[in-house]
């Protein structure tokens, strides 16, 4: 706990670091040709930090963010090696510090509970250790809770994915998305299928998921402004985190008046519990594009899907973050070169920040079960010391 409350607090922020070939440094953040990177090097442009190719164990990747909030809330993460792969995308809000959580946590945790199993992944795996992310947090809340109270407002999406022999897992709590691009029989075609259950409250099916788990409160979902909001406060219905949503006792001062309620909660507002699905990985099945809602903002499915598809695999994250920022461009009327010369902060005017991932397929290496060596353990944007 105290690990993880240093972790938390600590002011070495160095989300976009100049072109890097350093080896990994505690197991965090992985760099040049040597352990841990994926064969893959590190780079920055202004706001935008990437990877443009590297190696994992069931092909190949590409990675990028592109930061627009003062502090970067986005956190990610690869990890590859004896077990499969495992991918997460944690979108903050409130704050950066439950992303970092989760990111410093659930893959520790997936991994422990792994190994009691030995080394068998299934969707109560994935599903526990969301669940022990969860507890951890919460626990750090009501730890810090006379010094930092704001810690119970603070809470994250999460989007994993886990590749387990032949089998991927889907986990997702929030609106960040993974798509799936599958080719079309033999015409050359490349199809664009949403793999992801999304919680937000801007979902019809939502709104009615959660009037059906509030019967008496007319309140669950208001319409503010244009948007639907959780209690007329948040968007989301599931997330790690926002234990003020979850605990009566943290929801009452000394917390911000936005956040408190005017009526007695008695049961949980939001949840933890992720929607998992399990996909049987087809030959058919070419990559995968994982993001945070900052992308889909911008970008439809088959957009995105065609993006990639249509162009090589060296760059393809960096190239969808790109094309979501020329899309927010036009849609306030201005050039794409002057959207750029719009520091941090004031670009979430324009757009949130974007986390991509894009996973291609290798069915050879998925077929032999082939294991990743040497590891590859790769997160964005943040370094521990």
């Amino acid at each position: 706990m105290l690990q993880g409350l240093m972790n938390l607090l600590s002011v070495c922020w160095n989300p976009f670091g100049h072109e890097v070939e350093s080896h990994e440094t505690n197991g965090v953040l992985g760099g040049g040709d040597g352990g841990g990177s994926g064969g893959s090097r590190e780079g920055k442009d202004g706001l935008l930090w990437f990877r443009d190719i590297g190696k994992y164990g069931s092909g190949e990747f590409s990675m990028a963010v592109i930061q627009a909030n003062q502090v970067l809330e986005d956190q990610s993460q690869i990890e590859s090696g004896q077990f499969g792969t495992f991918v997460g995308i944690y979108d903050g809000h409130g704050g950066p510090e439950a992303a970092r959580y989760v990111c410093d946590n659930l893959f520790s945790h997936f991994r422990a509970i792994t190994a009691e199993s030995e080394g068998v992944v299934t969707a109560e795996t994935i599903q526990r250790a969301f669940r022990q992310t969860e507890e951890g947090f919460t626990a750090l809340v009501s730890e810090l809770w006379s010094t930092r109270p704001n810690m119970a407002t603070v809470g994250t999406c999460c989007l994993v994915g886990v590749i387990y022999q032949q089998t991927l897992f889907i986990a997702n709590l929030g609106d960040s998305r993974v798509v799936l691009g599958k080719k079309v029989g033999n015409t050359g075609g490349m199809a664009a299928m949403q793999l992801s259950t999304e919680h937000n409250a801007n979902i019809e099916t939502i709104r009615h998921e959660l009037k059906e788990l509030h019967p008496t409160d007319p309140q669950i979902v208001v319409l503010k402004h244009g948007v639907w909001r959780v209690k007329g406060i948040i968007q989301v219905s599931r997330s790690i985190g926002d234990v003020y949503m979850k605990h009566a006792q943290y929801n009452t001062e000394p917390i911000d008046a936005k956040f408190r309620l005017p009526e007695p909660m008695n049961m949980p507002i939001l949840s933890a519990n992720p929607t998992i699905i399990s996909h049987a990985l087809h030959p058919n099945d070419s990559f995968l594009i994982f993001a945070s809602d900052g992308l889909w903002e911008h970008l439809s499915n088959e957009k995105a899907v065609a993006i990639v598809h249509s162009h090589p695999r060296v760059g393809s994250a960096k190239r969808l973050v790109k094309a979501a920022l020329q899309e927010a461009a036009r849609k306030r009327e201005m050039r794409y070169s002057d959207l750029r010369k719009i520091d941090k902060k004031v670009r979430r005017h324009f757009h949130d920040d974007i986390t991509v991932i894009v996973l291609f397929f290798n069915h050879d290496l998925i077929s032999r079960d082939a294991v990743q060596d040497p590891p590859v353990s790769i997160r964005s944007a943040l370094e521990h010391n």
